[in-house]
């Protein structure tokens, strides 16, 4: 199992921050050879559920995910997402919040809990590592590109 905070500070309003990083379909062009599909009615709410499946040819794999909690930011006021990953492959968590950052900016924390089946606990150390690297690039990446 992995757990990981990433921290950012951007230069974005609240509810732009907000965006780049919920809409599920960017996700796909921030984390390499992966898809993004929303299978619930948009636009998100609570019990909106999406798959990402990553991976080349046989050897993709779902990663199936609900969002349990739904709160958009107000005009200074925090926002909080928790998506729940309910796949064969990976299972876990995540959650994502947006609040008023020094200097009119937007402090973005991404919290994640990632198990990975039929990997051994005597990699977990690796996996953190990877895991940090790759999620802290995707957020980068939301977080730049409008």
């Amino acid at each position: 199992m992995a757990n990981f905070l990433l921290h950012r500070t951007v230069p974005l309003p609240l509810d732009e921050a907000w965006r780049r990083l919920t809409e599920w379909p960017r996700h796909a062009d921030a984390v390499p050879l992966t898809r993004v599909r929303i299978t619930t009615p948009e636009p998100t709410h609570q019990g909106t559920l999406f798959v990402a499946r990553s991976g080349v040819g046989p050897l993709s794999f779902d990663d199936p995910m609900e969002v349990t909690v739904w709160q958009p930011p107000g005009d200074d006021t925090p926002g909080r997402c928790r998506l729940e990953k309910r796949g064969r492959v990976i299972t876990g968590w995540a959650e994502i919040e947006v609040r008023p950052g020094p200097g009119g900016r937007t402090r973005v924390v991404w919290r994640e809990e990632l198990r990975v089946s039929f990997v051994p606990g005597i990699v977990d150390g690796l996996l953190e590592r990877t895991a940090r690297y790759v999620f802290g690039r995707a957020v980068n990446r939301l977080l730049r590109q409008a």
